[in-house]
């Protein structure tokens, strides 16, 4: 088992290799599937571990990545917002895509392209580097207007989840980063006053949805509206998006159920019904858990969480996407590697993850910001 002061140095040196010119940070460099493409998602939550261990230039060169590929869509986002207020529906087909190339252009693969919560995600982690390093938001401020009223006018909309899965839907953990990159705007510094009242007054409207129509029969947040299911990136709804407080009857009831259906031997599934490479493991979501375990107060829980994670990792210190030790669905693991190749490994967001839960848990000594924007 490889230690952990290795791997979060691997860790960190790997995050900062991979990084591309431009400021994107690759989801997986040598996975076909990903090869090429920066995810606002997988991407802020990179940037948000680098930004909490002293990398503030990594995690401010990935935001100004972020804010110029908005930007450069601004007019873009107009038109929807105005065909939607003149009634209009926009298609999926017209919606900005989830991923992007690492030069910052849409990309031609096709892909399962609306989700919402890179956007919301984003807006969180931006507004936390800025607030975590003393830095103004100017500099994203183009970036964080285009997103504010992308979100504010489309989050009420089925999309495809954090898994790229079930457009028809109305995700729990979608919402949840809606909700957390709003309540960021309601009191961003940049945003002028209509901006910073409507991101309030939807942000209302995200959390009383999300805890009117999206709780399983037990008071656990659901999958989605109208679902008895769960998944683990619903953890993220108390830590980091904030839209229960840990510790609460809600986020008991949810971590409860993860922890009872998804998690297995210390590693935590997505979902039970999860077919991807035969529903393995997560290290992402493991420390995801582990994190939300610490804010509730059970630090041995979440070490033992990080701790599993950590031995995921093969001899070169890389962690996969998953792990293929306990598969909910084995069947179906060959037609994905037949299709894609093995696992992806390394993938930057499960490095991030042990370097965030590390650093929570106070593993890590910061290091002095490097070349400070």
């Amino acid at each position: 088992m490889p230690t952990i002061d290795a791997l979060l140095q691997r860790s960190r040196e790997l995050i900062l290799a991979a990084q591309a010119p431009s400021g994107a940070y690759p989801a997986c460099e040598n996975f076909p599937a990903y090869a090429g493409y920066s995810w606002f998602r997988d991407g802020s939550f990179i940037a948000d571990a680098m930004s909490r261990v002293g990398e503030v230039a990594s995690a401010g060169r990935f935001h100004d990545w972020c804010a110029r590929v908005l930007a450069a869509r601004s007019d873009r986002v107009d038109g929807l917002v105005r065909a939607a207020r003149q009634g209009d529906t926009p298609s999926i087909d017209a919606m900005l895509p989830t991923r992007f190339t690492l030069d910052g252009t849409d990309g031609s693969s096709p892909w399962w392209d609306f989700q919402l919560d890179g956007y919301g995600t984003w807006l969180w982690a931006v507004h936390e580097h800025a607030a975590r390093h003393g830095l103004g938001l100017e500099r994203w401020q183009d970036g964080i207007a285009v997103a504010c009223d992308y979100l504010a006018e489309f989050w009420h909309l089925n999309c495809y989840d954090w898994w790229e899965e079930h457009a028809e839907q109305r995700h729990g953990s979608t919402l949840g980063a809606v909700f957390a990159g709003l309540t960021a705007c309601a009191a961003s510094p940049v945003l002028d006053a209509g901006r910073r009242e409507r991101a309030a007054a939807v942000t209302s409207l995200v959390r009383d949805t999300l805890l009117k129509d999206g709780l399983t029969s037990d008071g656990a947040l659901a999958k989605w509206a109208g679902s008895n299911a769960v998944d683990a990136s619903l953890a993220a709804c108390v830590v980091p998006y904030g839209v229960v407080a840990p510790g609460s009857e809600i986020a008991e009831a949810t971590l409860a159920r993860i922890e009872a259906e998804l998690a297995v031997d210390g590693g935590v599934h997505r979902f039970a019904a999860d077919v991807f490479y035969g529903g393995g493991q997560w290290p992402l979501l493991t420390c995801l858990l582990g994190w939300n375990h610490l804010a509730a107060g059970r630090p041995d829980d979440a070490r033992a969480l990080l701790d599993w994670a950590v031995a995921q990792a093969d001899a070169d210190l890389d962690l996969p996407e998953q792990a293929g030790t306990y598969l909910l669905h084995p069947e179906h693991q060959a037609e994905w590697v037949s299709k894609w190749g093995p696992v992806a490994r390394p993938l930057l967001w499960s490095h991030a993850m042990v370097l965030t839960l590390a650093s929570e848990l106070g593993l890590i000594q910061n290091q002095p910001p490097k070349d400070h924007p």
